[in-house]
């Protein structure tokens, strides 16, 4: 038996997608614990590709338990598009049972409405969110006045909650945003439908996993978005509206710390951010352009282009100390192949004086303020797509990989060197020990 976390060191976008397609293959369970469709992640299987916004990676193995847990805000109207879309493409296999947990948080239409007239309203001061409603979908859920899917299955506790919400709601839109009204009646009607195609997939997930874990199962979290989005630990309030780190896995799906055996964390070989907010490594020059247009560093999401920058180890030494990582998988690599020159960002200084090494100022106008202190290595030019073992990689290549550790002080245990499932290196899988 064996739980593995996986999640994200940067802010997002790292190809969470491709490893845990990877180890779902040797997982029994894989559970998404947090965040909503504002995530977005990409498999490329036989250079067919995948994008799935709720559903877990694993969903493309067959025999398995995909599970949406409680710690997800989901938009029923998105999730039953993604199994269609899944269907219509063959690509939802026919022994893999999909299980939401019926605590799930719902987004409504007016969650969507609000996250964009609040958007428009900040004018430059806009914080970059994907306006599909999540943070009001938390909001409402911290607050006790979110809507479940064990609500959603009743239809008389539906309707009042649905009623009372739409008043407040509207008073918001209309007083405060200058905007229209929502009317409730098509909302419940609309919710009604949604009802009948999701109950059959509605179960208390805290339950099932425990049995699971009873059973020796193999059990697979996997994160969405970045450690650095995470709205306690990331770059506030340039954040997401949940927590990312590996400890919000068990809040997110119900089971106990002591279940979980190890944490890996994905870095890509470079940085990219999404939105707004500051960015140290940022480049804004022709190998910023190149790494962006290589990379093909647009959000699966929204499909707005990425911001790109050398690594930066600050980042992925915070997420490594917060999530209690145990080991890292370095995706695109090839993505860096023909760069003269790479650099390493090893910390921050100011013009102050002050410099930060460990952890990223928690004060944003200090981090605003930050440059980068960098580290410089040769690059290569060989193709590294086809190498199946570290040994296979040319020298420089290896050099980076191992500063990388070095500078991270934890192990890599995979290597992505191209965007297929098949063009990896597995130095150590967390099942297989």
């Amino acid at each position: 038996m064996s739980s593995v976390i996986v999640v994200g060191t940067q802010w997002g976008d790292e190809g969470k997608g491709k490893i845990v397609d990877l180890y779902a293959e040797d997982a029994d369970a894989v559970v998404r614990f947090q965040g909503g469709n504002n995530a977005g992640h990409t498999i490329v299987v036989k250079g067919k590709q995948t994008i799935l916004h709720l559903i877990p990676s694993g969903i493309l193995h067959d025999h398995k338990l995909c599970v949406l847990g409680n710690g997800m805000v989901i938009d029923p109207k998105v999730l039953i598009e993604e199994i269609q879309y899944l269907k219509g493409e063959n690509a939802f296999p026919p022994h893999t049972k999909l299980v939401i947990s019926d605590k799930a948080h719902l987004i409504m239409p007016y969650h969507r409405r609000i996250d964009a007239a609040r958007e428009a309203a900040k004018g430059t001061g806009k914080i970059g969110t994907t306006q599909r409603g999540i943070g009001p979908a938390y909001e409402d859920k911290v607050s006790r006045t979110g809507i479940r899917v064990c609500d959603l299955l009743d239809r008389e506790v539906f309707a009042e909650k649905l009623r009372r919400n739409v008043e407040e709601k509207n008073f918001l839109l209309t007083k405060l945003f200058g905007e229209p009204a929502v009317d409730e009646k098509p909302i419940l009607e609309e919710y009604a439908g949604y009802a009948d195609l999701l109950r059959p997939h509605a179960a208390d997930v805290s339950l099932l996993l425990d049995e699971a874990i009873r059973q020796k199962k193999k059990i697979l979290f996997e994160g969405a978005q970045g450690g650095h989005l995470d709205v306690d630990h990331g770059t506030y309030p340039f954040v997401t509206s949940s927590n990312t780190v590996a400890g919000n896995a068990c809040c997110g799906a119900g089971v106990g710390p002591t279940q979980i055996h190890s944490v890996i964390g994905i870095v890509k070989a470079y940085t990219t951010r999404v939105g707004s907010g500051p960015f140290v490594t940022e480049l804004t020059d022709e190998t910023g352009e190149h790494i962006q247009r290589v990379g093909a560093e647009f959000g699966a999401t929204t499909g707005r282009k990425r911001r790109c920058g050398w690594l930066d180890m600050v980042l992925v030494r915070q997420s490594a100390r917060v999530s209690g990582i145990t080991g890292l998988a370095i995706t695109k690599l090839d993505v860096l192949t023909g760069i003269d020159k790479l650099k390493i960002c090893v910390g921050y200084r100011t013009a102050r004086g002050e410099e930060f090494t460990k952890a990223v100022p928690s004060d944003l106008r200090v981090f605003e303020r930050c440059e980068p202190v960098y580290m410089e290595l040769d690059g290569w030019t060989e193709d590294i797509r086809s190498a199946k073992r570290m040994e296979d990689l040319p020298r420089n290549t290896r050099r980076y990989v191992d500063t990388l550790e070095t500078l991270a002080g934890v192990k890599v245990v995979l290597v992505s060197v191209g965007a297929d499932r098949n063009e990896t290196i597995v130095t150590e899988n967390p099942f297989r020990r």
